[in-house]
């Protein structure tokens, strides 16, 4: 079986308040309003389905699955182009949204 490397791109960040509006819940510290480790259109190339250098290790568990999928060659019905996924880590207050490309 043929395995291909994941091309992961970060397309978008919410901030707390993308994701609560104007009242977000009391946090017990304080906390940035988006995420501080990735920038928009950060590009990264998982091997292996390894965690890329500079990449969030939280963020990679969350969306490691749909890594392993498209580098078996799979692909998901509702998506029109073949080898694409979506798919975002779960922080609930300021989640980050990637695209991946199987890269062939």
């Amino acid at each position: 079986m043929e395995q291909y490397d994941v091309k992961i791109t970060v397309v978008k960040k919410l901030s707390v308040e993308d994701v609560f509006g104007p009242s977000p819940p009391k946090l017990s510290q304080e906390v940035d309003p988006v995420c501080p480790r990735l920038n928009e259109g950060d590009v990264f190339i998982s091997q292996k389905s390894m965690c890329p250098e500079g990449f969030c290790g939280w963020a990679f568990a969350d969306i490691q699955r749909d890594i392993a999928h498209l580098r078996f060659d799979g692909s998901y019905p509702w998506m029109q182009e073949e080898g694409v996924a979506y798919s975002c880590c779960t922080d609930g207050l300021r989640p980050v949204i990637f695209r991946l490309e199987r890269v062939k």
